[in-house]
């Protein structure tokens, strides 16, 4: 697609950018991990499109894939700090959660899209992608652009860019397969696991445990975290998550609600988020196989209410 401009006068800058901010938030979200930095990319972009629209009085011919080219190089600059910053992080890192609208409370298909490309499970994924991999995953396999037009946003070739979408979707396929659980079993699942985990019931948490189930905790050093490292295996998980309940404040409201697109919980003591808790589940055993744990205060200011 071109970006041309055309002599017809442009429709209003603000009217139009609002009108593709969920999208661009979508993909940079997903390239990025983190809603601040979302945010400052799409504060970047708005205003390379109000400058544009200011000095150039004609219009863009396509503002989608002017918008998206320009949010995605910012995001590619804003992944090289952040990639920075991650050097000093102190344990695990995850993404930033995303407190979303179930289908029913907003458009389906804004909901749809959102789950896609933000679950906290494929974003893990995607942190071991290259940036030039990620960036095509995301803008192919989640938003189904043509590798043409991904040729055109990152300046390379198309056949350099379905060379990286195939080792993109490769690396991704064998790490995190396709599959949408039922959100009423993904909900009754994570109800079973907090009351195992709170109660300090190690049989009832080794039940609902795939034998291979993995824990990432995100504390940021600020919050509390199990393990600066992953930790793999029921046994060792159950065990652990019994010896941390033992410390976690008593009377925490728990609240359901979709967290990047899945239904999880959100821990709150004296209304205020202590922790994230997702769940991701073997699709054959009905268990958990992956559990992400955020309680670095930093990353939880935009779940709470």
């Amino acid at each position: 697609m071109s970006d041309d401009v055309q002599p017809a006068p442009t429709a209003d800058p603000t009217t139009t950018f609002l009108a593709h901010r969920e999208l661009l938030f979508s993909v940079v979200y997903a390239m990025l991990g983190s809603v601040a930095d979302t945010e400052d990319v799409l504060q970047e972009t708005w205003l390379a499109w109000a400058a544009r629209n200011h000095t150039d009085g004609a219009s863009i011919e396509n503002p989608r894939a002017y918008l998206t080219r320009v949010a995605v190089n910012q995001a590619l600059a804003q992944r090289a700090a952040l990639d920075r910053r991650r050097e000093s992080y102190v344990g695990q890192w995850l993404p930033e959660p995303l407190a979303t609208l179930p289908a029913e409370d907003g458009d389906a298909g804004d909901a749809v899209l959102r789950a896609e490309s933000s679950s906290m499970a494929l974003l893990v994924v995607l942190e071991t992608l290259t940036p030039a991999e990620r960036v095509v995953f995301v803008l192919h396999e989640v938003f189904g652009y043509p590798h043409t037009e991904i040729a055109t946003i990152i300046g390379r070739s198309p056949a350099a860019v379905r060379q990286l979408a195939h080792r993109a979707r490769e690396h991704v396929q064998a790490r995190r397969p396709r599959f949408q659980p039922d959100p009423r079993l993904q909900q009754q699942v994570t109800e079973r696991f907090l009351t195992a985990a709170l109660g300090g019931d190690l049989r009832g948490l080794l039940t609902v445990l795939a034998p291979d189930v993995t824990l990432w905790t995100d504390g940021g050093g600020k919050g509390p975290a199990t393990s600066l490292h992953p930790v793999h295996g029921r046994d060792e998980v159950a065990r652990l998550l019994v010896a941390v309940a033992a410390n976690v404040p008593a009377g925490l409201d728990i609240r359901y609600r979709p967290v990047n697109g899945d239904p999880a919980a959100i821990l709150f003591e004296r209304n205020v988020p202590f922790a994230v808790l997702v769940l991701d589940l073997d699709p054959e055993r009905e268990a958990v196989r992956r559990v992400f744990s955020v309680t670095n205060p930093d990353k939880l200011s935009r779940v709470g209410g």
